[in-house]
């Protein structure tokens, strides 16, 4: 292994941090499929996805 090739296997901070949401994510989304089924946690991320597409995260939205 070259030292370029070593340099390319390192991880960023900012790698490390995806990676740790992912993990974070991936635990979650265990967690609901056991306690809710998929139908459930699958609605729930494409939820989260929009409320991120629509700049809603953060805002506390009522009807």
């Amino acid at each position: 292994m070259t030292q370029e090739d070593e340099m390319q296997t390192e991880l960023t901070a900012e790698d490390k941090s995806k990676d740790d949401f992912f993990e974070r994510l991936a635990n979650l989304s265990e967690e609901m499929v056991a306690k809710h089924g998929k139908d459930f946690s699958m609605g729930a991320l494409v939820l989260a996805a929009r409320w991120i597409a629509e700049n809603r995260v953060g805002k506390l939205k009522t009807n």
